[in-house]
């Protein structure tokens, strides 16, 4: 009898704590269920947003609005309020719907950037000077490979110590305006301006894609020396590895 009893209240205990936890389990899924169609506001855009798109003036034109969106869909940065945005332009296309984020809004230069120069992944973009006889004429455009030849210049003499190839295969990602320089000033005589004309050199830069390490490199050649181009296609060869040209080799011929 007494285990009989013992057997009942064992019984009505395990009832009792099924009972808490069905009670607890449906609680904390209608928690979930709060949590995943709770909504809260975000600024969303509502007509087609361009890259380069003022977003002061795409607000005044109503392309944004406030709408409930699902509080675990809601975006890293995604807000009710535009004053993170103002004054800035979008960076990339947006879409009817979509959510307005920090990242996808930046400045005009970053817009041009972005637009303007297809830098490639893992490379960074610098810009360099070379000489009219260096930039292969009027044949660089945009998306050509070059490579990039340094020649070390004496300080004291001007006279040329080595010449190598620094990089030997780049992308040419833009090609800027041109420059005179003259060795012609006002204090130029009659008699000599014939050789200070012909000292006249017309200078571009070129940016062109690389590595940390080279942009590094390129910008320490460029104080050290000069900088020339020399335009690659796809059967030129550059994977020889020289020592470079000295004054004494440089009328060997390599086997």
């Amino acid at each position: 009898m007494d285990r009989r009893k013992l057997l009942v209240v064992v019984a009505a205990v395990v009832a009792v704590l099924g009972v808490a936890l069905v009670f607890v389990y449906a609680k904390g899924a209608d928690k979930r269920a709060a949590e995943k169609f709770d909504t809260v506001e975000v600024l969303v855009a509502t007509k087609k947003i361009v890259p380069g798109e003022n977003f002061d003036e795409a607000l005044e034109k109503g392309k944004f609005e406030l709408a409930d969106v699902a509080q675990a869909q809601v975006l890293e940065g995604a807000d009710n309020e535009s004053d993170q945005f103002e004054g800035s332009v979008a960076l990339t296309t947006l879409y009817p719907g979509e959510q307005l984020v920090p990242t996808k809004f930046g400045g005009v230069f970053d817009v041009e950037a972005q637009t303007t120069l297809p830098i490639p992944d893992g490379k960074v973009a610098i810009s360099i000077l070379v000489n009219d006889d260096g930039r292969v004429g009027k044949f660089l455009a945009p998306g050509a490979e070059v490579a990039v030849i340094f020649t070390d210049i004496d300080p004291t003499t001007q006279e040329p110590i080595l010449t190598t190839t620094l990089l030997k295969r780049v992308m040419l990602l833009a090609a800027g305006s041109t420059s005179s320089i003259s060795g012609a000033n006002e204090n130029t005589s009659a008699e000599d301006a014939p050789e200070a004309e012909s000292e006249e050199a017309i200078q571009q830069l070129l940016t062109i894609a690389v590595s940390q390490r080279d942009a590094e490199r390129v910008r320490f050649a460029e104080k050290d020396g000069e900088l020339t181009a020399a335009l690659l296609n796809g059967a030129s060869d550059t994977d020889d590895t020289t020592d470079g040209v000295v004054k004494d080799t440089l009328l060997q011929v390599k086997d």
